[in-house]
């Protein structure tokens, strides 16, 4: 299993219909799901876009090869390569959603 990893705060996934395939907040306006791959680059990533992120951070771990829509991998504004999912995820691809740990100082560590 190839897994890929979605990063998005507690209360906006808990405001999503359990129901219904899930769409970021911003998905309206990029047109892709922002994802990463490794937990390296999930915590270089956590902490570079959602350090000031008050509300606890879940990760969505997502099977690459159960979802629906297109993944393509694209250069980030670092230079790596990262996936993004072109279109809603369909839940069934969703196989564990877990949290991310914070250091005294804010920034985040592990997964959890």
């Amino acid at each position: 299993m190839s897994l890929i990893y979605h990063l998005v705060p507690d209360g906006y996934l808990q405001s999503q219909p359990p129901d219904r395939p899930y769409t970021p907040a911003g998905f309206a306006r990029e047109g892709f799901i922002h994802c990463t791959r490794g937990e390296d680059q999930l915590t270089v990533v956590a902490n570079r876009y959602y350090r000031s992120e008050t509300d606890t951070l879940r990760i969505l771990v997502i099977d690459e090869a159960a979802v629906d829509p297109e993944v393509k991998y694209e250069a980030g504004g670092d230079g790596v390569l990262y996936p993004h999912i072109y279109g809603p995820l369909n839940r069934s691809a969703i196989v564990q959603v877990r949290s991310l740990s914070r250091r005294p100082d804010g920034s985040f560590g592990a997964l959890a």
